[in-house]
């Protein structure tokens, strides 16, 4: 067997793209599926709510503000802390949310990297429903990542919270809110925020626990199975057969987001990442199908490529994949 799986991974002819239809639209859980399906559907439910509370995340800038200019007036103290503590709540419960994606994500790369099936073209076609459960946790990761790029209130409003509260326990103030955070989890918090792209931080630093806590299993299911999606999206964006099935325009933008982030995350896991000569992944062929979409659809996901992932600036990187991401 190690002799067949050493081939597959010296043959880097990507003339045999996997070639099927994975339908993102209808596809319904076999009963195989079903038990990791529902605890992953868990998540998914709320995940809608957390990036609608994500878009309308005003802020406290205002009151934060006028605290800090006037430090004297009481009354705008206790203002700008009865307008920060609820917001705080949001935030907690935002990094609560990422440590239960964590624990999704590790049940579907349990399931779709065992040794059910021979290689992952076969899992992703015969656990679809599965497979679209990666691909809603992939796309909602990136358009969190945008929203909160794109909202510098989050970690103002986090850090005042921080050294107003410091303060209260320094002069022995009863900090009023309900939702107190500790230190330590603050801390924890405080260092999720600080990334410029906290879910997929999360999700790269999971995919790389699960490898290494899976030690029977080879760093290839997991990689391959990356590639793979990444393949299906591109050949399914490509090939017109395939997309005229798409009952929804809606559904272009999703398979872009979902092969952009699973390029970023196997760039994370796979040790020489997606943009050098032996990665799985066609990245010209990728990032070709960015660059006909109409322009400024897609400049969210190719700064993600340029910003976000850990190998494109290596020696070992081809020019002409560089140049191809930096044209405007």
């Amino acid at each position: 067997n190690m002799g067949n799986l050493l081939k597959v991974l010296t043959c880097t002819d990507l003339e045999q793209e996997p070639n099927f239809f994975l339908d993102f639209e209808n596809a319904q859980p076999t009963d195989g599926e079903r038990e990791v399906w529902e605890q992953v559907d868990l998540v998914l439910k709320d995940a809608r709510s957390i990036l609608d509370e994500l878009q309308a995340y005003k802020g406290a800038g205002q009151e934060i503000r006028e605290a800090i200019q006037n430090p004297n007036d009481e009354a705008l103290q206790e203002a700008s802390w009865a307008a920060v503590v609820p917001l705080v709540g949001k935030l907690k419960k935002f990094y609560e949310f990422s440590l239960r994606l964590e624990a999704a994500l590790h049940s579907l790369l349990g399931a779709l990297t065992n040794e059910t099936y021979d290689d992952p073209t076969q899992h992703l076609e015969r656990e679809q429903a599965l497979a679209k459960q990666f691909a809603e946790i992939l796309h909602f990761t990136l358009r969190f990542d945008e929203l909160k790029m794109t909202n510098p209130a989050i970690q103002n409003d986090f850090s005042y919270y921080r050294r107003t509260l410091s303060r209260m326990r320094i002069n022995n103030t009863q900090a009023e809110g309900e939702n107190e955070v500790n230190n330590e989890l603050a801390n924890r918090i405080s260092l999720f925020y600080a990334d410029a792209t906290p879910m997929l931080k999360t999700l790269s630093d999971g995919t790389t626990k699960f490898v290494s806590e899976n030690k029977n299993l080879p760093i290839e299911n997991t990689t391959d199975c990356l590639s793979t999606m990444a393949s299906v999206c591109k050949v399914m964006l490509e090939t017109p057969e395939y997309r005229s099935r798409f009952t929804s325009e809606e559904t272009v933008s999703f398979c872009l987001r979902v092969m952009v982030g699973v390029i970023i995350l196997y760039d994370y896991v796979h040790p020489v990442g997606a943009f050098s000569k032996s990665s799985k992944i066609d990245m010209k062929g990728c990032i070709k199908v960015l660059r006909d979409q109409p322009p400024n659809s897609v400049e969210g996901l190719l700064n993600a490529l340029r910003y976000t992932t850990k190998h494109l600036n290596d020696e070992s990187t081809n020019k002409t994949i560089k140049s191809m991401l930096q044209q405007q």
